[in-house]
């Protein structure tokens, strides 16, 4: 068995955390491939290295002096090379960096926060280093160049018995170095995972895989051990977030299932997400429960609106002319809401309702504020009677009011609207009824 093991910014903040990995490393032979995130807060009101060095950037295109900023990244390094007793000149090397840092574009000077960590991880490990730049490659028109990047992957992993690879960044045809998105490291762990052609992709971080719901609404809620990907998309769109969305595309491609791990407590099972999941006898019918706040939705009702062929196109064509993303789209016989982000029509809300007016004629239109958005997610939900009414005649009970409803296509959630004053108690009665039952 091949395990990719990508570690957080958590993961790698100080020195205490760089042992947990060599023990999760050594604890398991499959484990050879590793990718590292730059090194992340150490306690709460702690930076990350990554945002000093966004600020180093922004310091040196305003010609503020950020040797400050530098000295107090260059303390972090040196003091996990000292307590290690490593060899790796970071000292040296990063005042060299430091030196030259104005001459530096935004992507190199950031980058840099994951390759010193890397570098410092290969000789801690005793695994060879492996930069991701020249073997991550991108396009001109900055996505990934998968074709190009497996073949590289592939000859470095031929070099020898695993290596240490930087996440965040690659390289374009150019040769400059450029990141990724946000979270990056984790993409390039499942960019890893699926050039090798792993047989499961590890991320550890400081959580414990997925939470059926908001540990901060739900006291104590239960873990969950299986997920599928679907499952997954759907409540990390809701906010419960744990691994960055991009990172499932190139493993889910290859067949490969991710694992959550957390490199705190790395004997919990944590969670595994991979294409199907057959429900285990104690696992609840409902996966996970996630939700938001601060959403609009627009109900537009005209009297025959199916004989009105294009009706419903001419006015998601005024949302789109705004440049306004649509999140759900209940609909009825002569009636349709259009639920959106508050702060996307914030500027623009009766701009929105005037081109509606004039350009569709609609016989109503109001505007439904305040609203919640909760999504029940299970993929078992399609084929247990009786859950739509389980979930209103709770919510009922609760004296709590649906204000639209929606479910996917592919019949795995249930989402719903509610006023934002009853979210909360929302979130805490749908997990009483169908997970703490």
């Amino acid at each position: 068995m091949i395990k990719i093991t990508k570690f957080g910014g958590s993961s790698t903040a100080d020195a205490g955390q760089f042992r947990k990995i060599k023990a999760i490393i050594e604890s398991d032979p499959s484990r050879k491939f590793v990718v590292v995130s730059a090194a992340g807060k150490r306690y709460k009101e702690d930076n990350k290295v990554t945002d000093l060095l966004y600020l180093v950037d922004a310091h040196c295109q305003y010609h503020v002096d950020a040797r400050p900023l530098l000295s107090d990244i260059r303390s972090r390094y040196v003091s996990i090379a000292h307590e290690l007793g490593l060899s790796y000149p970071i000292a040296d090397e990063f005042d060299d960096f430091a030196a030259h840092v104005s001459e530096f574009d935004t992507e190199y000077i950031v980058s840099r926060g994951e390759y010193f960590t890397a570098r410092l991880m290969s000789e801690w490990l005793g695994l060879p280093f492996v930069d991701a730049a020249g073997t991550v490659l991108f396009h001109h028109d900055g996505t990934v160049n998968m074709e190009a990047t497996r073949e590289r992957v592939r000859a470095e992993a031929m070099r020898g018995d695993g290596f240490v690879m930087p996440g965040f960044y690659g390289t374009t045809p150019e040769g400059d170095i450029k990141l990724l998105s946000r979270g990056g490291g984790d993409v390039t762990g499942a960019i890893v995972a699926s050039c090798i052609g792993a047989d499961l992709y590890e991320n550890w971080t400081d959580v414990s895989g997925f939470l059926t719901a908001d540990p901060r609404i739900v006291d104590n809620p239960r873990s969950i051990r299986r997920i599928t990907f679907d499952e997954m998309r759907e409540l990390s769109y809701m906010g419960a977030s744990v691994l960055q969305e991009e990172a499932i595309f190139p493993v889910r491609a290859a067949n490969i299932p991710i694992r959550i791990k957390n490199t705190n407590h790395p004997e919990v099972h944590g969670t595994t997400i991979r294409e199907t999941a057959e429900m285990g006898e104690d696992e609840p019918l409902v996966t996970g429960i996630a939700g938001r706040k601060d959403f609009m939705s627009f109900h537009v009702r005209k009297n025959h609106m199916a004989d009105a062929i294009g009706y419903m196109r001419k006015v998601l064509g005024v949302f789109e002319r705004y440049g306004v993303s649509i999140e759900h789209v209940p609909t009825s016989i002569d009636s349709f809401g259009v639920v959106v982000n508050e702060a996307d029509v914030k500027d623009k809300l009766f701009s929105i309702m005037r081109a509606i007016e004039e350009e569709t004629e609609p016989d109503e239109l109001r505007v439904l504020d305040d609203l919640a958005m909760i999504s029940v997610v299970g993929r078992n939900l399609s084929s247990a009677k009786g859950t739509a009414g389980k979930l209103f005649s709770a919510l009922g009970e609760a004296n709590i009011n649906i204000r639209l409803l929606t479910q996917s296509a592919q019949e795995i959630n249930i989402t719903l609207g509610v006023e934002e004053e009853d979210f909360e108690e929302a979130i805490r009665v749908i997990y009483r009824t169908f997970v703490d039952d």
